[in-house]
């Protein structure tokens, strides 16, 4: 089992940037793929991006790729979600979650989840 927090979220312009962290409990972060969803207020929980337990494979949702980047630290059992060039519709609330499917795009694949952190970008 694996615990995730997530951190970072916050209010920010148009065009500007932020870097979310999720950290991970327990031994086996190592062995789960990783991905990151959002959620705006009144839409279904959407897939932004994810990536495998190495770290060697990516996948990104076309609304952020060239924007956002994922990465992960394995010995500091952390996720990273890079987020560049802002727009007001990436305002959601963003979630970090765990898996053994690799480059997993749906909800339903995914086996723990963290609590959200909210990014707010003004216009």
């Amino acid at each position: 089992q694996v615990q995730l927090v997530e951190s970072g979220g916050g209010l920010v312009q148009a065009g500007g940037s932020l870097r979310l962290s999720c950290a991970a409990s327990g031994r086996t972060f190592s062995t789960y793929d990783m991905g990151w969803f959002r959620q705006a207020p009144g839409k279904e929980r959407q897939f932004v991006t994810a990536i495998t337990w190495s770290g060697g494979s990516t996948d990104y949702a076309d609304s952020v790729k060239g924007r956002f980047t994922i990465s992960r630290d394995n010995a500091k059992n952390t996720v990273y979600l890079e987020m560049n060039s802002l727009k007001p519709e990436d305002t959601a609330v963003y979630y970090c979650a765990a898996t053994f499917r690799a480059l997993a795009r749906h909800t339903w694949e995914y086996n723990y989840w963290g609590q959200g952190t909210q990014v707010t970008v003004s216009s």
